[in-house]
């Protein structure tokens, strides 16, 4: 057991351990780490988790399940698709593996079948904007509809790749990330879910 302050893994260790995580979720094998009122009490005054998760708000995709992982394991930002429209959320995003040396990995985490996706091109197609601030989350999402309209096949799924896709791409563009990934072995890697059998696919 990892404790607060103790040696971390590596990014390509941390990514390691979330997809052997995943596995165990997969097979109905889970370990539960981390999830006592000791490693609570253990992390209470310190954290040093392994990787953020840039994931969706979905209720269905939650990181510390899907990962087998516990208290203090992750950094988890999330939103509607992974949509990234402001400062805000690129900043939050920076804050993790740029405030603590542990957090060496950003996984963009995408899912099939997206809720925020479908409406997305539903709004998009019709034209009719989406109520409140939610038109933002269909703004932001623009870039990966156009960039899955040109692909054959299933739109939904398409834009759902794109999507992980393009956050990797500016996640890595941005300067502070950048400079982690050169400097400090940052890994920035993405990754598709299946609802159905709850396998983690690295498509980025």
């Amino acid at each position: 057991m990892t404790r607060p302050g103790a040696q971390r893994p590596g990014p390509r260790e941390a990514l390691k351990l979330l997809m052997e995580g995943n596995q165990r979720w997969v097979n109905g094998q889970l370990e539960h780490p981390h999830q006592s009122a000791g490693r609570r009490r253990e992390v209470a005054a310190r954290q040093d988790p392994l990787a953020l998760v840039f994931s969706c708000i979905d209720s269905r995709v939650p990181p510390e399940i899907i990962f087998d992982r516990g208290v203090g394991d992750l950094f988890v930002f999330r939103t509607g698709a992974e949509a990234m429209d402001n400062q805000v959320v690129l900043g939050s995003v920076e804050f993790g593996p740029n405030g603590y040396e542990s957090a060496r990995l950003i996984f963009v985490l995408g899912h099939e079948r997206c809720s925020a996706v479908i409406a997305a091109i539903a709004a998009i197609q019709t034209g009719e904007p989406a109520p409140g601030h939610i038109q933002a989350v269909v703004d932001a999402l623009r870039p990966a509809c156009d960039a899955a309209a040109r692909l054959p096949g299933d739109l939904v799924e398409n834009m759902v790749r794109a999507q992980v896709r393009l956050d990797v791409a500016e996640l890595t563009a941005d300067p502070l990330i950048a400079g982690l990934i050169a400097g400090h072995g940052l890994l920035v890697v993405g990754g598709r879910y299946d609802l159905t059998s709850g396998a983690v696919e690295i498509i980025a």
